[in-house]
């Protein structure tokens, strides 16, 4: 019967139909709450599959904002319910994508998939052909004895690259002491064969299966994700563009997104697209760039058409809208709407100039925090006085080349083979906030503070985008 509430008992769990749906519970028990919610997360994931393709206001329909009170079983409602949905409608909202906070939230949901999966696999008397997955930091998930041993998150990651950066593993092919990764030799030796099989695997799963296999957890994790049926991770690997652009990009569509306690996306959002700089930042930038000049110098004495062509080479990437980027190298910050497919400026189309033009907004932003009292400007504005002041119509910097900062940080450590970027951090900052201003007129403005927040006692003025 398709009643409005139709149980069946099954062991320890449950089987009931919302409509034409038929939905596995793996309790034997459920509240109202969880029923009345069930119903209306089925009426946005049908509007989401009536409207794929369609515009409606600039956006497909199936938006919902749903609130249950704690310790009603909001986990466990929303995987019952989607889950069933995937079953019931294998063409359409193939993946689901779960959002949470922190990584032991990561671990609950997975932990309450897993139950979720067991009883339906259990009910129906099938193997499940279901894959879900967690994904966090490399400090999170890798296996590598001395990486792993690392504590300090952009450490771990900087390990990491050290010894997977394509560049690292050429230089293997010509000098067999430089170190590598095992695990993520032994993962790219095995290609498409490296594959997790169907189930639910919470973050220590991949790590033990990586080991067992002596695969690289991590980036076994990352590649299944286009494969997985239910992926849960951190908000800021869908809401944080430089990471978004990397790790979410094929995500995207045909998914159901959840944000679990999404009041927190607001702040969340607020703080993945702001970028601050004080003068400490500022001096070491210049630091920075003084060294990329260097390197630059050094690679053009031992091969100048080798770094001129592979510069190009990249630069065409980006130009087509392509990511010439790895994992490993900085990314854009902008949004994926806003990633741009226009030409590159001239005058940044040589790693010179290009250090060239970081270096005088460099020298600009430190002429800016010369405030003795809070000040705020639109992008307009400081891109206005930007471009006045480094020359105007005479070699002025301009918002489109402003646009491209990031991307071309990206392309000469990739053209220059780093792999210890975090020693860079301070110029990857000032290009992140040249993006920004570059690109975005609303909904962002400029703020010169005196003094640091952090430190209310010692001037240290600051300009951010917010």
């Amino acid at each position: 019967v398709r009643g409005w509430f139709s149980v069946r008992n099954a062991r320890a769990g449950m089987r009931f139909w919302i409509e034409e749906l038929e939905v596995l519970f793996p309790y034997d028990y459920i509240y109202p709450e969880q029923y009345e919610y069930m119903t209306y997360l089925k009426q946005a994931l049908d509007a989401g599959k009536t409207n794929i393709g369609a515009t409606t206001g600039g956006q497909a329909g199936g938006h919902a904002c749903l609130e249950m009170p704690t310790g009603t079983g909001k986990t466990v409602t929303i995987l019952s319910l989607i889950t069933s949905y995937q079953f019931a409608n294998p063409g359409n909202s193939s993946r689901l994508v779960y959002c949470t906070r922190t990584v032991p939230e990561i671990d609950k949901v997975l932990e309450e998939c897993k139950v979720v999966m067991e009883y339906r696999s259990k009910e129906l008397g099938v193997p499940t052909t279901t894959l879900a997955l967690g994904l966090s930091s490399r400090r999170n998930m890798c296996v590598h004895p001395e990486v792993s041993a690392d504590s300090e998150r952009s450490s771990c990651d900087s390990k990491c690259r050290n010894l997977t950066a394509p560049w690292v593993r050429e230089a293997k092919t010509r000098d067999t002491s430089i170190p590598i990764c095992q695990f993520y030799e032994e993962l790219e030796r095995i290609g498409p064969e490296g594959m997790l099989p169907a189930g639910c695997f919470s973050l220590q799963d991949i790590k033990k299966y990586g080991q067992d296999k002596g695969l690289c957890p991590y980036f076994l994790a990352r590649h299944m994700m286009a494969r997985a049926n239910i992926v849960v991770y951190n908000y800021q690997y869908l809401l944080d563009p430089k990471i978004a652009n990397l790790i979410s990009k094929e995500l995207v569509d045909d998914s159901v997104v959840v944000f679990d306690e999404a009041h927190n996306i607001d702040n969340v959002c607020i703080e993945v697209m702001t970028v601050a700089v004080n003068q400490d930042t500022l001096n070491k930038a210049s630091s920075n760039l003084s060294k990329l000049a260097t390197e630059v110098d050094k690679a053009k004495a031992n091969d100048e058409q080798r770094l001129r062509d592979e510069f190009q080479t990249l630069l065409r990437g980006l130009s087509s809208g392509g990511n010439p980027t790895d994992a490993g190298v900085f990314a854009n910050p902008v949004l994926p709407p806003d990633l741009l497919s226009e030409a590159i400026p001239g005058n940044i189309k040589k790693a010179q100039n290009f250090i060239s033009v970081m270096r005088r907004v460099v020298h600009h932003l430190k002429d800016r925090m010369q405030v003795v009292s809070h000040q705020q400007e639109t992008p307009l504005d400081f891109r206005h006085k930007l471009y006045k002041e480094t020359g105007g119509a005479v070699g002025g910097v301009d918002a489109r080349t402003l646009k491209f900062c990031s991307s071309l940080l990206g392309t000469l450590f990739r053209t220059l083979e780093v792999a210890n970027i975090d020693e860079f951090t301070p110029i990857q900052l000032v290009a992140d906030l040249a993006t920004l201003v570059g690109t975005y007129t609303d909904g962002f403005v400029v703020i010169m503070e005196p003094i640091d927040e952090r430190y209310p006692n010692n001037p240290n003025p600051r300009p951010h985008p917010v």
